[in-house]
């Protein structure tokens, strides 16, 4: 029997409320040693994800100012999602396609946990792993950056 996302899934992970700050993101990724923080709506829903890469190139790049960015005007909307009862070699199968490092992984809209391309090269057979980073490492836009930015 294969292993499934919830197998290797980070449970418990940080989140951030959409009406959070910039600032407030950029801490949490700090004090959890993580690149991406989920951004849940008022009813405590998964509504987008932001990363380190969004806060480098749509707050610092863009001249705008963290303290009062609220990560609703950032973070990444409508993001990949796992299942927890997902086989590894399909989330596999869609980071690698899609480009993505950081899956929320979600039982309907609620957030359960996060995949991480790093959690699935410790389960991948090693030749598996290395075309995972390669993969996802490719220069450009990522297939999702067309996603709209800010959560309504």
């Amino acid at each position: 029997m294969s292993k499934t996302v919830s197998d290797v899934m980070t449970l418990n992970a940080r989140t951030i409320s959409r009406h959070g700050s910039v600032v407030e993101a950029a801490k949490t990724m700090l004090d959890e040693d993580v690149g991406s923080v989920p951004v849940l709506d008022d009813d405590g829903m998964l509504c987008g994800i932001v990363t380190d890469r969004d806060i480098a190139l749509r707050v610092v790049a863009a001249g705008r100012d963290p303290q009062m960015t609220r990560v609703e005007d950032i973070a990444t909307t409508d993001p990949h999602c796992a299942s927890p009862d997902e086989s590894l070699d399909d989330a596999y199968e869609r980071m690698t396609t899609w480009r993505i490092r950081r899956s929320p992984v979600c039982d309907g809209d609620r957030l359960v946990g996060m995949l991480a391309q790093a959690d699935l090269v410790h389960e991948l057979k090693d030749k598996k792993a290395g075309q995972l980073v390669e993969e996802i490492s490719q220069p450009g836009q990522p297939a999702y950056a067309n996603h709209s930015v800010g959560i309504d």
